[in-house]
């Protein structure tokens, strides 16, 4: 009697403690890497349910919490899901299940989002977005371009051809029908006035652009136009000579060819000038998405021809077909041409610290996918970061750009970037620190992807089915 009176009491003023918050995963004992902020936070537990992380808790205080599973982590670090933030899926229907089974590679490597540029399989990439967010399909969240825009008689497939500013506007209406997260612009066969009214089009209807560098184009014109990002660094070896404005008007008057001017802005490299230009892009918000592996891997192909690639058991056949164009035009380059393959890239490599400086944001990307040689889905991240840090910059620098800068170009920093409550629950368990060693991205002991946990087990499962997959093919 006396102790449901006290119960009573208790209830009726406050005392009895609220029932524990319900949640799906608790991962505990672990470092947490604020990667915006370059630090190591000890101390605190990630609390999951569903899709989202609940909440980032002191350890001490998870007695308010019941989850379903709890895991612990002494010893590990955990860092937000890693973005590759350029990769295409294409080579044509007859490849789409060997595109599709690239999807776990991502995964099983730590890449719980990619950033689609364009293939010729745009609209069974965009059903794969859609699939992967309902859960009817396994594989990193994808933001997609769409089919990109080109000019007519495209060297590429799956483009839609513009040639006037009522075409821009049909293709970017289309783009905006299927809810394309972004539009990709290439260059090889579009004016130069319709590439610059596409970027002021897209930019005008609040859509992020990306794009390569128009040949008749100078970097400031594109950056004015409102570009969101650079794909490819070695487009900005053109802006790093005091020649830029004269070599663009050359190739725009067809008395000289872009290789020739890609020829003459290196032997006519300026620091100071570069410094200048990137201060300019800077200023004006235009990102850069590197793609530095696969380049040198391009111009290196002389030293290293990757047939004993132990990944390729990851790649299907007709994919690996794809490979060879790039392989066999670089068969024919004599010395000369190999000499200049290697020169253009270091020049370039060299100038990733200098876009740092300058306070140009960095995105990482890799260009993984068809046709670019031996650069595999889900390794190329790392490899891609690996070179940053070779490049110049430092380690928290290159995993800023793989976690942080491409949600911020899409504006979903909201939803990315950082483990934080509300925060989508992608989060990778390291082995090592990644702020003291980049390789330490390599070192992964488990994955979670919108709050489902992948142990190292199941990764390697992934892994094994894959290479089994492709092994019967």
């Amino acid at each position: 009697m006396k102790r449901s009176l006290l119960a009573a009491l208790a209830a009726w003023s406050g005392w009895v403690a609220a029932a524990p918050i319900s949640a799906d995963l608790i991962l505990r004992d672990a470092t947490v890497v604020d990667v915006a902020a370059g630090r190591l936070v000890k101390g605190q537990a990630i609390v999951t349910r569903g899709e989202r992380i609940l909440a980032v808790v002191d350890e001490k205080k998870l007695g308010d919490y019941k989850a379903s599973r709890t895991v612990s982590l002494k010893g590990r670090y955990l860092i937000p899901g890693l973005w590759d933030s350029h990769v295409h899926f294409g080579g044509g229907e007859a490849l789409i299940e060997e595109n599709r089974h690239l999807l776990p590679l991502y995964l099983a490597h730590g890449i719980t989002t990619v950033r689609d540029c364009a293939g010729d399989l745009s609209d069974t990439v965009l059903q794969w977005r859609d699939d992967i967010a309902s859960k009817k399909l396994l594989g990193p969240t994808l933001f997609v371009s769409g089919a990109k825009l080109e000019g007519y008689k495209p060297l590429w497939k799956g483009t839609q051809e513009v040639g006037t500013p009522e075409e821009v506007t049909q293709a970017l209406d289309k783009l905006r029908n299927e809810h394309a997260d972004f539009v990709k612009i290439t260059e090889n066969t579009m004016r130069a006035d319709i590439y610059l009214d596409a970027l002021r089009q897209a930019k005008a209807r609040g859509l992020p652009s990306s794009a390569h560098l128009h040949g008749q184009v100078t970097l400031d014109q594109a950056s004015e136009a409102g570009l969101g990002t650079l794909e490819h660094l070695n487009y900005l070896l053109r802006a790093a000579t005091p020649r830029e404005a004269e070599l663009t008007a050359q190739v725009a008057a067809g008395t000289i060819t872009a290789r020739s001017a890609a020829e003459q802005s290196l032997v006519s490299y300026d620091e100071a000038t570069a410094r200048a230009a990137f201060k300019r892009l800077a200023a004006r918000g235009t990102a850069v998405v590197p793609t530095l592996s696969v380049i040198r891997i391009t111009a290196y192909l002389d030293q290293d021809d990757h047939a004993k690639d132990d990944y390729l058991k990851y790649i299907g056949p007709k994919l690996r077909q794809t490979y060879d164009w790039r392989v066999k035009r670089a068969a024919l380059d004599g010395p000369d041409a190999i000499a200049y393959r290697h020169a253009s890239y270091e020049k370039t490599a060299r100038l990733l610290p200098l876009l740092a400086e300058a306070g140009v944001e960095i995105v990482a990307g890799t260009d993984a996918g068809f046709l670019n040689s031996f650069d595999y889905p889900g390794q190329a991240l790392h490899d891609e970061m690996a070179v940053y840090v070779r490049s110049g910059l430092t380690p928290t620098q290159a995993l800023r750009s793989a976690v942080v800068a491409g949600p911020r170009f899409l504006g979903k920093l909201e939803r990315y970037g950082a483990l934080a409550e509300g925060k989508t629950a992608d989060i990778v368990v390291l082995k090592a620190n990644p702020l003291e060693d980049i390789a330490a991205t390599r070192q992964i002991d488990a994955v979670i992807t919108r709050g489902r946990l992948l142990d190292r087990p199941r990764l390697d499962a992934m892994l094994k089915e894959v290479s089994d997959w492709v092994a019967q093919q």
